[in-house]
């Protein structure tokens, strides 16, 4: 399986990168919305993208809506990793088509359920 990570935290993307190797995924990185969708444009599609909201350039929920408006990347999983604990703001982004959220700081077993939930961990 494949993954991309998108968050303008360099550490961030390094020990979610770490939880998802260690599942055997493929990662890949981007800084910001709009790295990401170059890197989807270039590289293809992916199982999973795991989200961050706040970034420069173009942030997460603008991300989201792009990815959800291109019928290439139907299947991809959309998971919301981020500080943004609003309400308003979950709602936001799973109407806009995340397919879950979970809010930082957060542990590997919360990520994990959330894994399992789509079917990409085991029990």
């Amino acid at each position: 399986m494949r993954a991309l990570i998108i968050d303008d935290s360099k550490a961030m993307r390094s020990i979610l990168g770490r939880m998802l190797r260690g599942l055997d995924f493929e990662v890949l990185e981007a800084a910001n919305g709009r790295e990401a969708l170059e890197r989807l444009q270039a590289l293809g599609k992916v199982d999973l993208a795991l989200v961050d909201w706040n970034m420069p350039e173009m942030n997460g929920f603008d991300f989201v809506r792009a990815v959800r408006a291109e019928h290439n990347y139907d299947g991809v999983l959309l998971m919301m990793v981020t500080t943004e604990t609003e309400m308003e703001n979950v709602v936001r982004a799973l109407a806009a088509g995340a397919n879950e959220y979970v809010m930082k700081p957060f542990t590997q077993e919360v990520i994990l359920e959330k894994l399992r939930i789509f079917g990409m961990a085991g029990s």
